[in-house]
């Protein structure tokens, strides 16, 4: 009877961990294809003010393509490619290692893609010159390419201590964004989907997390005026997902309220349904997002998103 007992309990925790795990990597992959349903989505309306996405669309809520940038319904952009680039590298290094982080963003940048920020472009081509991975300091790189791109390393680092995981964060960040506000955000993002992954509450996460970057960096604050018409500027991005974000009960509403707030619209959409989609889980996304991303995508992320999580043996 003992014995029996014991192996009913044991049996008990095997399926309670298997059924962990299983939950684990799909709010994974739910993150993963929330970035880039977010990008997606966003994409259609960027640099448009909320005005003139009334006008155009009414209220924007449909993955579409089009926009400044002429993509097809379900092409995603910079944020994405990026960040598929760097989890590439990841897996192939078996971590985060700043040459190789920039060697993958260099190759990204010969590819052509069809869109590439001024800063990314700077420091990749100062990279080429001095083999250097990481940027000089700069006030002039507070923008939002590093933090759009962190999915990766928050998966690859998840159960790390903190310190392994700041350390991999920097190490990506800085081959294109050497800046102490950049670092603040990208940290707090990678902290928070990990929180996410975890199960944690979102009051919990925004206490444990939001409150403590604007706590250093004050101008983070998020809670005065609403921010429409975001910049690329990393202060305005973190303002607009950190409004929609907390203000919203699902992802479709979350990503909805962010890009219609027009601006860096597929950088804040990138990184709201990075949040989202580990917040809510994959049965939140709406299946007309799902099966209007592009099927390439769609496989890159969800594939990515399983061999990273993996990757720290969970």
């Amino acid at each position: 009877m003992f014995w029996t007992r014991a192996l009913i309990r044991r049996a008990a925790r095997v399926r309670r961990r298997v059924t962990s795990e299983r939950a684990l990597g799909e709010r994974a992959i739910a993150a993963y294809l929330g970035l880039a349903i977010g990008d997606a989505l966003g994409a259609t309306v960027e640099f448009l003010t909320p005005n003139e996405i009334r006008h155009q669309h009414g209220l924007h809520r449909d993955i579409t393509g089009g926009g400044w940038l002429r993509l097809k319904a379900g092409q995603v952009t910079d944020d994405t490619g990026m960040s598929l680039a760097l989890g590439a590298a990841i897996l192939a290094h078996g971590g985060v290692e700043a040459k190789a982080s920039a060697e993958a963003f260099d190759a990204w940048m010969r590819s052509k893609p069809v869109d590439i920020g001024n800063t990314v472009r700077r420091n990749l081509i100062a990279f080429r010159k001095t083999g250097n991975p990481e940027a000089v300091p700069s006030e002039h790189d507070a923008g939002n390419g590093a933090a759009m791109r962190v999915l990766p390393v928050a998966l690859a680092c998840y159960g790390q201590t903190p310190e392994k995981t700041l350390a991999a964060s920097h190490a990506q960040a800085h081959t294109t964004h050497h800046n102490a506000l950049s670092d603040g955000a990208c940290d707090t993002l990678i902290f928070m989907v990990q929180d996410f992954l975890a199960g944690r509450d979102a009051l919990d996460v925004e206490n444990r997390r939001a409150a403590v970057l604007v706590g250093r960096h004050p101008v983070f604050a998020y809670g005065r005026k609403r921010c429409e018409n975001p910049s690329g500027f990393i202060v305005e991005t973190i303002q607009a997902v950190f409004q929609s974000f907390f203000a919203t009960a699902s992802f479709e509403d979350c990503l909805i309220d962010v890009v219609n707030r027009g601006g860096d619209a597929d950088t804040t959409g990138a990184i709201a349904g990075m949040l989202a989609g580990a917040r809510y889980g994959l049965q939140a996304i709406p299946e007309r997002w799902l099966s209007a991303l592009d099927d390439a995508t769609s496989r890159q992320c969800e594939d990515q998103a399983r061999e990273l999580i993996a990757l720290g043996g969970h």
